[in-house]
């Protein structure tokens, strides 16, 4: 019983650290994005 609970908690981690990083990734590629697309001249 507590294996089988320590692997679904293991597992819960490790997607939660999968997902995080995924997210950061994301937001750090549309920074890039940002900061070197040119800007439009709104006048």
């Amino acid at each position: 019983m507590w294996k089988k609970l320590l692997l679904v908690a293991g597992v819960v981690a490790v997607a939660a650290i999968v997902v995080k990083k995924v997210r950061a990734a994301g937001e750090e590629r549309a920074l890039w994005h940002e900061a070197t697309t040119p800007a439009e001249d709104v006048r």
